[in-house]
């Protein structure tokens, strides 16, 4: 397990190297300035703020001054925002998209589970047609298009919820719900199919020969193992929705990292850009990490490390 660790860790040292270097020199590649659409500055002060955030130096100067910054995990200040720099900006963002994303997950995870087991066990039946018309719908209406209608008509035709903006808890039921639904139909049809695949092994049938009750093999055989595909693609999808959407944050008003990422690219603010693709890159390969240890609990048979000379 502990060789395993270092080799996962190895794996992802090397993978933020690659990520920040390519970042690196795609953002010096890209045509324009972070200061471009200042047209009213003078050119020397233009010179100026080249000087100031080190882009007059050589590449090599540049990147070598950058690894080292995040070697630190100090992405430096922002180019477009006087007096913050990338980390704070990224731990504002997150922390919202942070609270937004684990209660979408919440409901994606309990809801596209729940959806998906009674599916299975009433296969053929009204359930069954019911979750799946469901889980189409979820899958098919873009999440803008529900964010909209919900904000509409929950907000503004009932008055149940707060139209937009980030303020008390009632502001995320309906982000989290519009953020929450393609996952959720997602899962539903993964667990669904999974959960029919087991239903039909031996193993169950030799459980219900024995008697046992019908609670008794979903719970204790048949969802365990029916879980393996479902958290592949959760494990994929933490990610993303943890550090929230752009889109739904622009429709709710909502300050959050995906926001923050949208409008650096619009600003060409290279240092957000660059700490915003190393965070998420992080994130997403701790994730799988994690995801990987999370399987041997689940699933014994899947071993984390070679197997010893005459083990299977």
């Amino acid at each position: 397990m502990a060789k395993y660790l270092i080799k996962r860790l190895l794996f992802i040292l090397l993978s933020l190297f690659m990520i920040v270097t390519a970042t690196f020199f795609i953002m010096r590649m890209a045509p324009g300035s972070p200061f471009a659409s200042e047209k009213s500055l003078p050119p020397e002060i233009m010179e100026n703020f080249n000087n100031k955030y080190g882009l007059n130096d050589p590449w090599y100067e540049q990147y070598f001054r950058y690894l080292g910054q995040v070697a630190q995990w100090d992405f430096g200040p922002s180019m477009k925002y006087k007096g913050q720099t990338v980390n704070s900006i990224i731990a504002d963002g997150f922390t919202v998209s942070l609270t937004l994303g684990a209660e979408a997950l919440l409901i994606a995870i309990g809801g596209g589970i729940l959806l998906g087991v009674i599916a299975a066990l009433r296969h053929n039946r009204w359930q069954d047609y019911s979750a799946m018309v469901i889980a189409v719908l979820g899958i098919s209406v873009p999440s803008f298009i529900l964010a909209a209608g919900l904000q509409y008509y929950f907000a503004f035709k009932l008055g149940w919820f707060p139209i937009a903006r980030w303020e008390s808890f009632m502001h995320t039921i309906l982000p989290a719900i519009a953020l929450a639904a393609t996952p959720m139909a997602m899962i539903a049809r993964l667990t669904r199919s999974s959960m029919l695949e087991v239903l039909n092994q031996d193993y169950i049938k030799t459980a219900k020969s024995k008697g046992l009750s019908q609670r008794a093999i979903t719970y204790r055989h048949a969802i365990r193992n029916a879980l393996l595909p479902t958290i592949t693609y959760i494990g994929l999808l933490f990610a993303g929705i943890i550090t929230g959407s752009f889109i739904i944050e622009n429709i709710y008003a909502i300050p959050g990292l995906g926001k923050q990422f949208v409008v650096s690219i619009t600003n060409r603010d290279y240092s957000v850009i660059m700490g915003t693709t190393v965070f998420y890159s992080t994130l997403l390969l701790f994730s799988m990490l994690i995801l990987d240890i999370i399987y041997g609990f689940i699933d014994p048979r899947i071993k984390l490390t070679k197997p010893r000379k005459g083990e299977a």
